[in-house]
């Protein structure tokens, strides 16, 4: 995926989402700070263990919007 196309998705909202790799794998984002984008390299911050993953953006296939969990039954 081309890089602009990425930071386009980080300074849309604050949701969280989710990096879809060619090889299947799905690398959770919880805030687009967690993110860094340079023309060769995606780095991901995990917010719960502050590990990285360093990703090639070419392997990323598709950002999935996280889908809302159903609230108990309140509306």
């Amino acid at each position: 995926m081309n890089s602009n196309l990425i930071r386009a998705r980080l300074n849309r909202d604050t949701k969280p989402f989710v990096f879809r790799l060619s090889d299947g794998t799905r690398v959770p984002v919880a805030h687009p700070d967690f993110v860094a984008v340079s023309p060769g390299t995606v780095v991901v911050i995990d917010a719960q263990t502050e590990a990285q993953k360093h990703i090639d953006p070419l392997h990323i296939v598709a950002i999935e919007e996280k889908r809302h969990s159903k609230s108990n039954g309140k509306r």
